[in-house]
């Protein structure tokens, strides 16, 4: 059964925005790979285009952070 206290939801969240964190340097990494004429404010409109559009999601899907605290 799934640990339900604060501590253990509030690890989960943080475990969860390590994650996204990571996954976010690594595709600004991809992007100064991909396009190294760019300069770093060029590479973050890129990024921030790519979060807005976040291609491997349903694009306009909103999350609710509640539902991270629910499951």
């Amino acid at each position: 059964m799934l640990d339900q206290s604060k501590e253990a939801r509030s690890q989960r969240l943080r475990t969860a925005l390590d994650l996204a964190d990571s996954g976010i340097a690594l595709q600004r990494a991809q992007f100064r790979r991909k396009f190294p004429e760019e300069s770093e404010e060029q590479i973050g409109e890129r990024l921030r285009q790519w979060l807005h559009d976040r291609p491997c999601d349903a694009p306009g899907h909103e999350i609710d952070p509640r539902l991270l605290l629910d499951s």
